[in-house]
């Protein structure tokens, strides 16, 4: 059995500082096999960098998946070219810099993960992504891959359940990213694949969806536009754990993963 923690949307500086501080013991604490983390919200809140790339890869992540902001960053587009640990949605079009999918060496066997987003309410409109997803995980299972975890950036529960469904017994995971908000469907389909609409958010629970609180309720208060900066305060980690069968790709085991960090207390002031 290998066991596999993904983490959902990594916001802001809060975010990515909870999850590299908190990922080496994180590891050893639920015995997990594989790391997977959606960066896509890690710089800013809108997209990622090289930099901290490269800082979630050192930190334990063994594969960072993406989204509608993966590109908001200018500077990530070349760095695609070097890291195939960084994926972008499969269903951009022929051409595009990067990949979707990674297939790894692990101590219990390969693991492919698979990185798509859909299209109900999202920008910028791609390719239907379910035949791309199921051509590429059968390409997986003819190279011998039987672990296939798929992150599903997208908004409309209704289509991240039909994706999940129309993948049933192709891959061993469907967990949804992008609406920063961790549902309670944790399931393992009939065909053997667990599913969750959404991992939730790993950012500062003191906020709206990562950001500072005045300015979203203001924005929706007023109509006007403003900036949404990323709040500060205590900060929840939210993904899933999946416990897969390393032989054959189903799986055995879903649940929700979830914890909160609060920040150092500040030190005493001395007499």
């Amino acid at each position: 059995m290998i066991r596999i923690l993904f983490l959902g949307d990594v916001v802001g500086e809060p975010g990515r500082k909870a999850v590299m501080n908190r990922l080496p013991s994180l590891k050893d604490e639920e015995e997990i096999d594989f790391i997977v983390v959606n960066g896509e919200n890690a710089a800013g809140g809108r997209g990622i960098t090289p930099k901290i790339a490269i800082d979630l890869l050192r930190a334990g992540a063994a594969v960072i998946t993406t989204g509608d902001h993966v590109w908001d960053q200018r500077e990530i587009q070349e760095y695609f070219a070097t890291e195939p640990r960084l994926l972008r949605p499969i269903n951009y079009p022929e051409g595009t810099v990067g990949q979707g999918s990674v297939v790894l060496e692990t101590a219990k066997g390969k693991v492919g993960v698979i990185n798509a987003q859909g299209r109900i309410f999202m920008n910028p409109p791609l390719d239907n992504p379910i035949p791309p997803v199921e051509a590429e995980a059968a390409a997986m299972r003819e190279q011998g891959v039987q672990v296939v975890f798929v992150d599903f950036h997208a908004e409309a529960t209704s289509e991240k359940i039909g994706f999940g469904r129309a993948l049933d017994g192709q891959v061993s995971a469907v967990v949804g990213t992008h609406t920063h908000v961790q549902t309670a469907d944790e399931q393992i389909f009939p065909g053997g694949t667990a599913y969750l609409t959404d991992a939730g958010m790993c950012g500062p629970t003191e906020s709206v969806l990562g950001r500072e609180i005045d300015s979203v309720v203001w924005r929706f208060r007023t109509g006007m536009p403003t900036r949404f900066p990323v709040a500060k305060g205590p900060v929840g980690l939210s993904g899933a754990i999946v416990e897969v069968d390393e032989a054959t790709g189903r799986a055995l085991a879903v649940r929700r993963f979830a914890e909160r960090i609060d920040p150092p207390a500040p030190a005493p002031e001395s007499a």
